[in-house]
């Protein structure tokens, strides 16, 4: 596919939809890229500060709104979208679960809709859809399973991953019945710089240095697939530019572990990034840490959330053989990079944390 194009993201303001942003931009010269967001909590336009301003165009708008995606796809003359807009957490998804009926089933089918009528009634141009959904589409594994393959039975087992499963499956649905290229990718939790804080390495961050409870559902052992973020950008990037037509590409970081002991090695990081720092202390006085004690302490365990899924798992030799992926950082490295950021970044996260916010998280909360 040519470089020297104009794509459309959305969800760009997001955590994942802005490192992709940045991935674009410091590796494909010469594309723009029209951003949609819609701002609700999760989406923030200080994620995209200092991006090429002149690669860019922020468009705040919903992409439930079929006539705007059209407009833009045809004023800009776009031949691709990469769909990251999403509501994706899910304890959110149990306490109301419309909202992601309306974000990820209806917005994705307002998006397909839309490139329906521009590229196939219209403009007749080479396309794409690369839509980016999540392993959980896929249920849960037991603890002798093998990962995820693309092959694997769709399993949703809370609203968020009936959600996506349901716009996975109207994206192939689109591509079978009306001929539209789209390519789809299914990834494990991601973790990274930008992150809202509600999801587990970034809330466990925060709270060890607000000196706040570290919430653990259950035993603590239910199983991830942990992903850095820019592993998952170089995938989905992969995806869209090498892809084949139609089909399904699973991106997993193959680092399997246990929430139990993500909170573990999180709370060493905290404790030694004080010993080292004596600055962090001043900054932040309510962390066990700032008295020479364990962040371990403040860890609670929390009743179970309901349909809790216990294991997680990709298994991404499709793409390593068709697209040449890789995950570049191991769970250690990814992990030292992402305290960094966020000790190096409080403003950012304290602007995004605001009362509110804080007080649900407070009240509803448990480690994912």
């Amino acid at each position: 596919m040519s470089t020297e194009r104009t794509i459309l993201v959305t969800g760009g303001a997001g955590f994942i939809g802005a490192n992709f942003i940045r991935h674009r931009l410091a590796t494909v010269p010469g594309e723009r890229i029209v951003i949609l967001d819609a701002l609700t909590y999760a989406g923030n336009r200080a994620n995209l500060d200092g991006c090429d301003a002149a690669r860019i165009e922020f468009i705040h708008g919903d992409i439930r709104d079929t006539a705007l995606v059209e407009m833009l796809l045809r004023d800009h003359r776009i031949a691709t979208i990469v769909h990251f807009a999403a509501e994706s957490h899910v304890d959110r998804s149990i306490t109301g679960p419309d909202a992601f009926l309306d974000a990820n089933v209806i917005g994705t089918h307002s998006l397909l809709k839309a490139a329906r009528s521009v590229w196939l009634a219209g403009s007749g141009l080479p396309h794409r859809f690369q839509h980016v959904s999540t392993d959980e589409v896929y249920g849960s594994l037991g603890p002798t399973d093998p990962p995820f393959a693309e092959s694997h039975p769709y399993q949703p087992n809370s609203p968020y991953s009936a959600s996506k499963a349901a716009s996975d499956h109207l994206v192939r649905a689109y591509h079978h019945t009306f001929h539209l290229d789209v390519t789809t990718t299914n990834c494990s939790n991601n973790y990274g710089p930008y992150q809202f804080p509600e999801k587990l390495i970034p809330l466990m961050l925060v709270n060890c240095l607000h000196g706040k409870p570290l919430p653990i559902y259950g035993d603590g052992m239910n199983v991830r697939d942990w992903l850095h973020v820019d592993d998952h950008c170089r995938g989905v990037s992969l995806a869209l530019d090498k892809g084949r037509v139609g089909e399904v590409y699973n991106i997993g970081g193959e680092n399997e572990r246990p929430n139990i002991e993500i909170v573990q090695k999180i709370t060493a990081a905290i404790d030694a990034a004080f010993a080292s720092d004596t600055t962090l202390a001043v900054r932040f006085p309510n962390s066990p840490a700032s008295q020479g004690k364990p962040c371990w302490s403040l860890v609670t365990y929390v009743k179970d959330r309901p349909g809790h899924d216990r294991r997680y798992a990709i298994d991404p030799r499709k793409a390593q053989s068709e697209l040449g992926y890789r995950p570049h950082e191991t769970f250690e490295s990814g992990l030292a990079k992402t305290v960094a950021w966020y000790l190096a970044n409080e403003s950012w996260w304290r602007a995004v944390m605001d009362g509110s916010y804080r007080n649900w998280i407070e009240t509803n909360y448990g480690a994912r």
